[in-house]
């Protein structure tokens, strides 16, 4: 049974979660707004979200050292006093360079934030729990990237952009609060010295990757998307080998031998990248072909959260009931289903069959990363647990960052299929081609063996017991 403490811990991560990925998407339609205000072009506001993305893929894959240098306790504390002050630096920036560098400091607090929390939380849970404990954690990173976009629009419509950082105030007083009182310190061993070598190199290559896709959603991005991606392409792979080489590297690649881990990581990503992909295309559809408002595709869109919500009580059940092979299976190829299906609505599509099209969406969302997150930790050793929290984590970090320019990409060659005009058909093309990924991720799916991920289920018997 999970006590009480723990599992307000875990929903506490889960509300930090929501803030790391929420001020990671929110400032995408302030743009303009923001913009004026500094006497800027819309497409140099871009950097204010690179920033914070950048700096996040460099400096997660730190994570795991610095909890064991420091202590669960302090750091943690420290990400959220980190992440609340520079929150309110990006509110009184005068400059886009200073808003930019508050930016950074955002994204060291959120780097450090998150997967130090969920080491709290996970590490020394029992197997039993963890359905139960990632179910909790998930839902953020489903629900931050539907909303925010909304929430951004309504905030400068109605107020002011600056109110986009200054919500985070009270959220990140009342965090530490929180924090202050559940997270205890975790004994672990003392860590090896550092892996400046494998720091440096995947610092810079997930950097560049993310810096890389960034560009790409440039109106003009030339050819410094192909430089910088295939440089950074190039150190990525120079630091995975030096990564499985190394007596003590940073991340600890090793851990990939665990068949569940590895499927989570290799077939969860292509699921996330068409996840992420959809909640950018879904406004850009109704605002280009269905002609509607800013406000009312950002509102419809909230039906991705709704299907997001309705599911999950419903998933601890489910993967107890049936396992993690059926549920992966149904999520992937659902997901797949639904995109297509939203991709071919017109004009003339009735808004409830839009609603509930985009509500199912969001079931099969909800419930592929539930099981996703869960399943890579079933068999995973107690002692590499926060090895492979810190991998989870840089692994979705990395999915975030390249999904927005992976939905770019599959909407401009779709768009040149369709012989231009980014109509309907362009857009037809385009969810089509993100639901490429999602077939993908099924395949894994499908690969899996038959019992995969039962250490962490529950027993019939049990069940009823749990809370």
């Amino acid at each position: 049974m999970i006590d009480r403490r723990r599992r307000n811990t875990a929903l506490l991560v889960a509300g930090c979660f929501f803030m790391e990925n929420f001020d990671g998407t929110i400032v995408t339609t302030s743009a303009p707004r923001m913009a004026a205000a500094f006497g800027v072009e819309p497409a140099a506001v871009g950097l204010v979200s690179a920033a914070y993305l950048i700096t996040l893929a460099v400096l997660i894959p730190l994570s795991n050292w610095l909890t064991r240098r420091y202590g669960t306790r302090p750091v943690f504390l420290s990400a959220i006093v980190i992440f609340t002050l520079a929150s309110l630096g990006c509110a009184l920036s005068q400059t886009l360079p200073m808003l930019v560098i508050m930016r950074v400091l955002q994204g060291v607090g959120g780097a450090m934030m998150v997967p130090v929390g969920r080491m709290a939380v996970l590490n020394t849970a029992d197997k039993g729990d963890i359905v139960r404990l990632v179910a909790y954690i998930v839902w953020p990173a489903l629900v931050a990237p539907v909303i925010a976009p909304l929430a951004g629009g309504l905030i400068t419509t109605y107020a002011s952009w600056h109110w986009m950082f200054l919500i985070n105030l009270p959220l990140g007083v009342i965090a530490f609060v929180a924090a202050w009182r559940l997270i205890g310190s975790i004994e672990a061993p003392a860590p090896p010295p550092l892996d400046w070598t494998g720091m440096i190199l995947s610092g810079v290559g997930l950097g560049g990757l993310t810096y890389a896709a960034h560009l790409i959603t440039d109106p003009s991005p030339g050819i410094w998307p192909a430089v910088i991606g295939g440089l950074s392409v190039i150190i990525i792979v120079a630091a995975v080998l030096h990564l499985l080489r190394a007596r003590h590297p940073l991340l600890n690649l090793r851990i990939w031998s665990v068949q569940t881990f590895r499927a989570s990581q290799a077939s969860g990503f292509a699921f996330q990248l068409a996840m992420s992909s959809v909640p950018f295309l879904l406004p850009l559809l109704f605002q280009q072909v269905l002609g509607w408002s800013a406000v009312q595709s950002g509102a419809l869109v909230i039906f991705v959260f709704v299907g997001n919500i309705g599911i999950k009580p419903a998933t601890t059940g489910l993967i107890n009931a049936f396992g993690f092979r059926p549920l992966l299976v149904v999520a992937t190829l659902g997901l797949a289903g639904s995109v297509i299906a939203l991709g071919l609505t017109t004009a003339a599509t009735p808004i409830p069959v839009i609603a509930i099209l985009a509500m199912i969406s969001g079931v099969f969302r909800s419930l592929g990363m539930t099981c996703y997150n869960t399943i890579g930790l079933a068999d995973v050793p107690p002692e590499q647990m926060g090895d492979a929290n810190a991998l989870s984590a840089t692994t979705h970090q990395l999915a975030a960052g390249l999904a927005i320019a992976l939905a770019s990409v599959v909407w401009q060659v779709a768009t040149v299929i369709a012989g231009g005009g980014g109509g309907g058909l362009s857009y037809a093309f385009a969810f089509a081609g993100v639901a490429l990924f999602a077939l993908l991720a099924a395949v894994g799916a499908i690969r899996l063996p038959a019992g995969a991920g039962d250490a962490v289920r529950q027993p019939a018997g049990t069940r009823s017991r749990r809370n």
